[in-house]
């Protein structure tokens, strides 16, 4: 008989590459995780791994028990989630990933309602990058992931995941409200040091796809994943920078923001397996998240057009335009 935890382990090894990364998803020893697949070889009775060094490949055998653990783990999500159905109430534990932005803005408000209207529901939340996030969840470690995405910069859709938006999030040039850096157009930034999150990140790429069009190469002095930082720096009169509205919705700072003659912004968007979508804690945390992502939308509409004067971060402007 197959023990389904050690044809887990497999499968982890499947999806990660390595008895490292599972053993560190599992908080074990990468002696431990490999002892177990042993064990698991003597109970299919074939070799299930093959060792080149000291690296370890599926065997064409390990690759079809892999693939037949992964359906059976499939089966029995589906199965959670019909009985979850029959409940009264919604109960559980929810671990979504998030990154930074949604956290200061979204989330707060989402677990708030969450508490209030589901007691018995229990929420975790892990920050991680936008692309762990995904792979970690298609890989069962979250239940749900909120990730972004850039227009012109796109990223391979994980099969097995769902994708259900959020909204849309406009950018803005942030400056300081006066002095050198205070520039009112991203080609006027072009000889200015700029603050961005590091090379390879999705808003990095963006970035700098802007600016090129707009005729230079920027000049990133500073690199932090920390929009926080971003702002304070912008703040100083550091640096310039693009930031989100939903970042600067929920952050007070004496800057200058102008908006990017741009047809659209990021879209947010959450994504689960598809065999739990149908889990009610699913649906109530994406209800709340939307609904807070919506609420804090509406908070932070700073009306600036391209070119216009600056307003304080976070002040709604009367004059909107629609």
């Amino acid at each position: 008989m197959l023990d389904l935890r050690r044809m887990r382990f497999l499968y982890e090894f499947q999806q990660r590459g390595t008895l490292a990364a599972v053993a560190r998803a599992y908080s074990y020893s990468p002696s431990f995780i490999s002892q177990q697949i042993a064990t698991l070889e003597r109970e299919a009775g074939t070799a299930l791994l093959r060792r080149t060094g000291r690296r370890a490949q599926l065997t064409p055998q390990g690759e079809l028990l892999a693939t037949r653990a992964g359906e059976i783990l499939d089966r029995m999500e589906r199965a959670s989630a019909e009985l979850a159905a029959y409940a009264d109430v919604v109960t559980g534990t929810c671990r979504i990933a998030v990154f930074q932005s949604v956290s200061h803005t979204v989330l707060p408000r989402a677990i708030a309602g969450l508490s209030a209207r589901h007691p018995q529901l229990r929420v975790e939340i892990v920050e991680r990058e936008p692309e762990q996030g995904l792979f970690e969840t298609a890989a069962r470690e979250f239940d749900l992931v909120i990730a972004e995405q850039y227009p012109g910069v796109t990223r391979p859709r994980r099969s097995g995941l769902d994708h259900v938006t959020l909204g849309e999030d406009a950018p803005f040039l942030v400056t300081a409200r006066s002095g050198p850096l205070h520039v009112t157009t991203l080609a006027a930034g072009e000889s200015l040091p700029w603050i961005a999150e590091p090379r390879g990140t999705a808003s990095r790429i963006w970035l700098t796809q802007l600016c090129r069009a707009a005729g230079f190469e920027p000049d990133v002095r500073y690199e932090t994943n920390d929009l926080v930082t971003h702002l304070r720096m912008i703040e100083a009169g550091l640096a310039v920078g693009i930031l989100p509205q939903l970042i600067l919705a929920s952050m007070r700072a004496d800057v200058a923001l102008h908006r990017l003659p741009l047809t659209a912004g990021r879209e947010l968007f959450s994504a689960a397996r598809e065999t739990t979508v149908d889990l009610p804690m699913l649906t109530v945390v994406r209800a709340a998240l939307a609904e807070a992502f919506d609420a804090a939308m509406a908070m932070g509409q700073p009306g600036v057009e391209p070119d216009a004067d600056p307003c304080q971060c976070g002040q709604a402007a009367a004059s909107r335009s629609t």
